[in-house]
């Protein structure tokens, strides 16, 4: 049976409609979820500042119980960090370090309490100290050259 004119012309319309009305809710659903976003984007930087202000706030705290024990003569009763919760690892800063106290890798890997070949690896960038090793890197950051050449001959004198 042949399609009547009519026929194409009211099946031409529906899909008219239908697309007029696919592109409507389209548009309306853009627009809601954009107010949404919005709202979501709002939010998270009302709380990334309120994260912001409360560390400094936390720092401010610790500095002045740091000063106020201070002043009153007393050592703190408790380190509230460890200074190894703040230290920063740079390979070229162990390296540096290193040939400052002119020390080899395998010498200042027995100062840190590792392998030469470790002191290698954290020095090019391969692997990076564990957290649980931060508080020796510190130590022996702090040390001299005298200092360290002492300290490495009471590790190698323990080890004979």
């Amino acid at each position: 049976m042949p399609i009547q004119p009519d026929d194409h012309h009211r099946r031409r319309r529906r899909e008219s409609i239908t697309t007029h009305l696919n592109n409507h809710i389209r548009t309306l659903a853009g627009r809601e979820g954009r107010k949404h976003l919005l709202a979501i984007r709002r939010i998270g930087a009302q709380h990334r500042r309120e994260l912001a202000a409360l560390k400094r706030q936390h720092s401010h705290l610790l500095g002045r119980l740091a000063k106020l024990e201070n002043t009153n003569g007393h050592a703190p009763a408790t380190r509230l960090t460890h200074p190894a919760d703040h230290m920063r690892f740079r390979a070229d800063g162990i390296k540096s370090h290193r040939t400052r106290l002119g020390l080899s890798a395998l010498d200042f890997g027995k100062l840190v309490g590792v392998s030469g070949l470790t002191i290698y690896n954290w020095e090019s960038g391969k692997t990076k100290p564990r957290h649980s090793q931060l508080p020796k890197i510190a130590r022996v950051r702090g040390l001299g050259k005298r200092a360290a050449l002492k300290r490495l001959q009471e590790i190698c004198g323990d080890e004979t």
